[in-house]
Order: C-alpha cells, then structure tokens, then sequence
C-alpha cells in the first residue's frame, strides 16, 4: 500500500492518505485523454487554419483552441509526477508551473464557453443588430483581456513559489509557498470561484432564454421536421460540454477545500473528498477532448473543412430555409 501522510494548509492533524487510486489509475485515463486530446486539437487547429476570424462566434472557438492545446500539453507532466516515473524535481515543476498552467486555461476556457453562449443567445434575439459586441474586434479584445487577466492572476503563483523544493516538499504543492504565497493562492482560488459561479448562473440564464425560442420555433413548426429539431437541439451541446467538465469539479472544490483548512474535519472524509476532487478534476481535463464537439455541431465552416465531410453537405436545403431563427442559434 503506498500511503503519503498529508496536512492541511494549518499543518495540523496528520491524516495518512492512499495514494494508489491517484498514482496508477489517473496517470492512465489522463493518458488516453491526453492523446486524444491532441489529435482531435490538431486536427482542429488544421481546420481552424484555413477559415478566417470573420465573426465574434469564429474567434472564440479559436481561443478555446488554444486554450485547449496548452492544457493538454501539461498533461504528460501530470501523468509523470502522479505516477512516480519521473524524478522528485518534476514534481516540483509541477507545483510551480504545469499545474498553474492547467488551471489559467480551464478559467480561460470557463470564460469562453460563456461568451460563446452569450454569442449565441444575441444570434437569436437579435440576429441582425449591428452592435459593437457582434463585432470581432469586440471578440478580439475581451479574448486578450481574458488571456491576460489570468496570466498575471496565475503569474504570483509560479513566482511565489519559491521555497527550496526537497523530495519531501515537493510531496503538497503548498509546502513551496511562504505566508504570502498561500495568501495569493487563497485569493486566485476565491477569484477562480467567482468566475466560474457567474459563468455558471449567466449559462443558466442565458439558455433559459435560447430553450424558450427553440421551443417557440419548434411549436411554430408544428413538430414535423425531425431534422430540424436535431438541429435546434445541437446549441445545448454547449451548456452540456460546461456542466460536464466543469461543474463537478467545482462543486467538490468547495467541501475539498474547506476539508484542507479545518483540522476537524475526519480523516476518512478527507480522505473521500480529495478522490472526489481528483475524479472531477479529470472529468475537467476531459474538456479538451469535448470542445471539439462544440466545433462540429455549432460551426458550419468548421464542419465544412473538415475532411470526412468533403463532398458531403453539411445541412440540407430544407434545414438551411427552415427558420433564420434556428440558423442564427446553433450555425457559425
């Protein structure tokens, strides 16, 4: 049995923790994501290339692209450090810099399934406004804003944490950081919180909204195109990919977090809640390989391109005049 003996950031009960769920399953299910993960980016960053960033909708699909990429590309480092096959010193790498790296592009990410969303909900209430936030330049500027806005929140992170690593330091992250790295990193994952709360009751709304005119669409229609509801049911592929990957995660975070600061917490429940927070933190890492799906379903340049569609329509003359209102929701 290999068990680490882990404090919480009071450094006051000692609770011994299995550590064999976390060193041989995950390492394993990261690398199947990892790798298709990257084929299915790569693949997308080929098409991606060749359709020009004309439309607010276009560019944050290519931001959630490179989000995407970046975050797999920590992933090798997980996988090695969790499983013990590489060296102590990654895993101080790890804490300092990959794992930084992971968490600013899934915030990145959270932030840009929610304007894609917002994208979607002006298509349909007002598809043919001319306003500034429909315009790419518009898409262009909140999506740096949102780069940098996490970077220099993540940037302290990596900075302060500069205590000497040793193989026994490097065994919790937060063993690295002095007073005021625990004080910033507290304060990221409040901010964090923050993001993905407001996210998550915007999404809410915002297909609250987007249900209703689906479902005013589908009533007008009378329920006789079957096509055309598989197409009107293909912009929730959306809200699905963000309740998935990332509303477990932060669900977990929170009892996760409160078990790590308070030394009356039971050993066992700690013990349940930190699996509970590395399964959902995996579910999270599995975005990269879901976005794609939001690529293919919401994007019809996309789908277009791709080459197992070459030669193929990709909607039929009856759905493209079926409604400007659905074509607005769920095409970019």
């Amino acid at each position: 049995m290999n068990i680490t003996a882990m404090r919480g950031f009071n450094g006051s009960e000692r609770c011994p923790r299995d550590t064999r769920v976390v060193q041989l399953v995950f390492p394993a299910l990261y690398a199947v994501v990892f790798f298709s993960g990257i084929l299915l980016n790569m693949l997308a960053l080929w098409v991606f290339v060749h359709i020009p960033s004309s439309s607010t909708f276009i560019i944050y699909l290519k931001n959630t692209l490179v989000a995407d990429l970046i975050m797999a590309l920590t992933l090798p480092f997980k996988i090695l450090s969790d499983s013990y096959l590489g060296p102590w010193q990654l895993r101080a790498f790890v804490c300092r810099f990959s794992s930084v790296i992971f968490y600013e592009t899934m915030y990145v990410d959270i932030v840009l399934l929610g304007l894609i969303a917002f994208d979607r909900l002006l298509k349909i209430i007002r598809p043919f406004g001319n306003f500034f936030i429909k315009k790419p330049v518009f898409a262009r500027i909140i999506s740096t804003l949102t780069w940098f806005l996490l970077f220099f929140l993540s940037l302290p992170n990596m900075i302060l944490s500069n205590k000497e690593a040793t193989p026994s330091s490097v065994k919790k992250c937060a063993s690295l950081k002095g007073p005021l790295g625990l004080k910033w990193h507290q304060m990221v994952n409040n901010i964090s919180q923050f993001i993905f709360w407001t996210a998550f009751v915007l999404m809410l709304v915002f297909y609250v909204v987007i249900a209703k005119k689906v479902y005013n669409s589908h009533k007008k229609s009378k329920g006789k195109d079957s096509k055309n509801r598989k197409l009107e049911g293909k912009v929730f592929v959306v809200l699905a990919v963000f309740f998935v990957c990332f509303a477990p995660f932060h669900f977990a975070r929170v009892p996760y977090t409160h078990s790590q600061t308070n030394n009356k917490t039971d050993c066992t429940l700690q013990n349940q809640l930190f699996i509970a927070k590395e399964t959902t933190l995996f579910l999270a890492a599995t975005n990269i390989c879901m976005d794609p799906l939001i690529y293919i379903f919401l994007c019809k340049k996309f789908t277009a391109r791709l080459p197992c569609m070459r030669g193929r329509k990709t909607t039929t003359s009856s759905q493209e005049n079926h409604s400007s209102q659905t074509d607005n929701i769920t095409l970019g």
